[in-house]
């Protein structure tokens, strides 16, 4: 009897002392939101000859807009200031999209693209693999060459968060620096 209720009471004791699990999206979401209000500098870590302009160009990431449900990250590519993340929470995960407008302001008709999480990821990454929105406007457009496109964003709060569009045959990786945010960037 002694012996069962040490075992008891350890078992309780463990479980009253025992932190309520994170999930891994929400976790990455709040290591997300730590950017809000932050601009910072990037480069390009993985590309091909396609991506020649994000070689040489002055890469930004302004994390702009924040709620508790939703994040814009605008990402500049130079003077192009037309794309802006958008990762928000599901019931099931998150959600990325990504807008693009065009230079008289209206969306760009290649825009809203992108997918829900469908792992539970981690941490530090999440991937989105390409949703039937996405695929039916790729395929509308003439780009179905995106119809198995995967975006990811690690984040490594402190040191770097990185951008990654991957599909057979192509990767594409940004990589920003969290350590050195850029004064008055966020603009």
């Amino acid at each position: 009897m002694k012996q069962f209720l040490i075992l008891l009471a350890l078992s309780v004791g463990g479980c009253l002392s025992t932190p309520e699990a994170i999930a891994p999206s929400d976790g990455f979401f709040q290591r997300m939101s730590t950017l809000c209000g932050k601009s910072f500098s990037g480069k390009m870590i993985a590309g091909n000859e396609s991506d020649a302009s994000f070689a040489t160009a002055d890469l930004r990431a302004h994390a702009r807009e924040c709620s508790s449900q939703e994040i814009h990250i605008a990402f500049d590519l130079g003077d192009d200031r037309s794309r802006t993340w958008i990762i928000t929470r599901t019931d099931k995960g998150l959600r990325l999209k990504h807008r693009h407008m065009l230079k008289d302001g209206t969306e760009d008709p290649v825009s809203q693209y992108g997918g829900d999480t469908s792992s539970a990821g981690t941490l530090v990454r999440q991937e989105f693999p390409v949703d039937a929105f996405s695929k039916a406007m790729f395929t509308k457009e003439g780009r179905t060459v995106s119809n198995t496109n995967v975006w990811a964003f690690e984040v490594e709060p402190g040191q770097s968060l990185v951008y990654e569009l991957a599909r057979p045959g192509r990767l594409f990786r940004v990589s920003f620096d969290l350590a050195l945010p850029i004064a008055g960037g966020n603009k």
